[in-house]
């Protein structure tokens, strides 16, 4: 054989030849098992194909409502870090494109998730309420009142 040249050296160079010349019986000759024929592997196949789709729209199922559930699995950690760090604000995005599709229903676990965000969001505002960071009382409106206002406030004089 010449240096460059294929196995069959007719045209193309580095073809291989994959076609079975030999005598010997092949695996298409050797007849199926007993109680096994060609047309139930294409029906397994589309029953399997069923099954994987039903199993990951379960799967997204359950990790959408796993997401759901992740705030509420953070509150008593949101609750510490609101304690230690002061006033600082987090913010959590968990989106859930990932886990759309047909098969899955999604409204229960978003509901759940805009829930238990309020709960956080109530626990923030609880937070800046006991370090007196909102305005609750009247005098904590009282630089921006009129000084003709600030006369009536501060016991009924004559206004000037």
């Amino acid at each position: 054989m010449e240096k460059g040249k294929g196995v069959l050296g007719a045209g193309r160079r580095w073809a291989v030849d994959f076609s079975d010349n030999s005598t010997a019986p092949s695996s298409r000759d050797i007849p199926d098992p007993p109680g096994f024929t060609r047309a139930s592997v294409d029906q397994d196949d589309s029953a399997v194909s069923r099954q994987k789709k039903d199993a990951e729209a379960n799967w997204k199922a359950q990790k959408a409502w796993e997401v759901a559930q992740a705030p509420f699995k953070n509150l008593l950690m949101m609750g510490f870090m609101m304690w230690m760090a002061g006033s600082t604000v987090h913010l959590f995005s968990i989106v859930f494109e990932p886990y759309k599709d047909n098969k899955v229903e999604l409204l229960g676990p978003k509901l759940l998730f805009i829930a238990l965000n309020l709960g956080g969001l109530a626990l923030g505002v609880w937070k800046l309420n006991t370090l007196g960071l909102l305005p609750t009382h009247a005098s904590d409106w009282v630089s921006s009142l009129s000084p003709a206002q600030e006369v009536e406030y501060s016991g009924g004089g004559i206004p000037l």
